[in-house]
């Protein structure tokens, strides 16, 4: 595969409690690992919210993407995922996500349809899948 765009960014500092920087600078922020996993928390963001909010956004093209390929016109679309960070079996970390999608104005088996198509087209999707557990549910 040929890259048509690459994004590039680095992390300073002390990993999840450090700093992330684009290299346009557009992104440039501390980060923190969340109390749930033993941090500080606060403020700060974490690479798990950075990946459901990339990841949202890329699901939430290619959902309108399939509806442009069925000719179908939607109206006030959302889409959330939920990633969630936990041991895996083999004694380090994996990641899972939820992506729930409201997709209003068709008929469930239309919004199911485009659902999974979607999820063929998003890069994320096919970068996550098998290795990673995603679900897909509708709002």
């Amino acid at each position: 595969m040929e890259a048509i765009y690459t994004a590039s960014a680095t992390a300073t500092g002390d990993g999840r409690n450090g700093h992330v920087r684009s290299t346009d600078g557009v992104l440039d922020f501390d980060l923190a690992v969340p109390k749930e996993m033993g941090g500080p928390g606060g403020a700060h963001t974490n690479p798990e919210q950075l990946f459901a909010a990339g990841y949202a956004a890329c699901f939430h093209s290619a959902l309108k993407a399939a509806a442009r390929l069925a000719k179908v016109t939607l109206t006030d679309t959302a889409v959330t995922i939920d990633v969630g960070v936990g041991r895996n079996d083999q004694g380090g970390y994996g990641l899972r996500a939820t992506i729930e999608a409201e997709i209003n104005g068709v008929d469930e088996p239309t919004a199911r349809q485009l659902l999974d198509t979607a999820h063929q087209l998003c890069p994320y999707s096919n970068a996550t899948r098998g290795n990673i557990d995603v679900q897909l549910s509708l709002a």
